[in-house]
């Protein structure tokens, strides 16, 4: 096997097994964790590139939309809410409860900018709670031009052994159901041209074992991405999904050692050598869902760095 085989294949190996130690059976649980709790801060508007900072450059692209994020108070969502809303949209952010404070920060930061923001608290695992979401947004917004469903729960343990019926469905009940629901209550409010971007994850292309349930849901929103785009794209909806790479993120920091938290083991998971950004993230929501993306419906982006992937 030559170098650079070898190289890709250790590099898949370390992001299937990101945390899993040989000496140990289980995982310990993860917390979606708060935005304030972990260092450095994520990247909310300032791109890596190159070595340096960059400061994202909106232009208008999704002037005078209106959005719907959920999951929108921090990481990969928060990230979005602000360039959105950077790009000209008004945006709708979707958050648990005693997520308040990272909410509150979020708006601050969007309307610092410029923006417009509104703040919807829910718990999106119930049906009826996504159906009054909707009907809210739309009372408050007017319309809905672009849904991002995002919101997301990662447990563990993920052994079969080790996940629990609850542990199963309780992810479902978040990662899979919730975009239906609120999907299906959004959908009559989407006119032609309207857009729908859901967040999968590179852990169901690359089969993360520590991950089973998370990974599964995951690689279940990429079917419910391509079957409803079929389903859609005659109306003039388009449908796509971001599996995104390894992110510095609440709910990737939560848990680590002080080590990890400076962005230690992270990196050594992509051929780039290092940890995204939710602003690098967050610009392929911003593509799909403005007019460079007009003929594109049905996909998946990877902006994961540089983990080649099929699908």
């Amino acid at each position: 096997m030559d170098s650079a085989r070898q190289t890709a294949k250790e590099t898949l190996y370390k992001v299937a097994h990101p945390s899993m130690d040989p000496r140990q059976n289980t995982q310990q649980p993860v917390n979606t964790g708060h935005q304030r709790d972990i260092q450095p801060k994520p990247q909310k508007v300032h791109l890596p590139s190159e070595g340096e900072d960059i400061v994202y450059t909106s232009s208008g692209k999704l002037a005078g939309k209106k959005a719907l994020i959920t999951g929108g108070d921090s990481g990969i969502g928060r990230a979005v809410a602000i360039l959105f809303a950077m790009e000209g949209a008004t945006v709708a952010i979707i958050y648990l409860p005693p997520e308040e404070e990272d909410a509150q920060h979020t708006k601050a930061q969007i309307e610092k900018n410029g923006g417009k923001a509104i703040l919807i608290p829910s718990d999106l695992s119930l049906s009826i709670n996504c159906q009054n979401v909707a009907k809210l947004a739309v009372e408050t917004l007017g319309r809905i031009d672009i849904l991002v469903n995002n919101a997301a729960t990662r447990q563990e343990p993920g052994d079969i052994f080790d996940v629990s019926e609850e542990q199963w469905a309780s992810t479902f009940r978040v990662n899979l159901d919730s975009y239906f629901h609120l999907t299906k209550y959004v959908l009559p409010h989407l006119s032609k041209g309207g857009v729908i971007i859901n967040s999968a994850s590179v852990d169901s292309y690359i089969g993360v074992p520590s991950r089973l349930d998370y990974a599964t849901s995951k690689g279940a929103v990429v079917a419910f991405t391509r079957a409803l785009s079929n389903q859609l794209v005659k109306k003039g909806i388009r449908v796509n999904a971001v599996a995104a790479g390894p992110v510095w993120t609440p709910l990737v920091a939560t848990g680590m050692s002080e080590q990890g938290q400076k962005g230690h083991g992270l990196g050594n998971w992509t051929p780039m050598d290092r940890v995204g950004q939710p602003s690098e993230v967050a610009t392929s929501y911003v593509f799909l869902a403005s007019k460079d993306g007009a003929f594109i419906s049905g996909q998946t982006l990877h902006p994961n760095g540089g983990i080649v992937v099929n699908g």
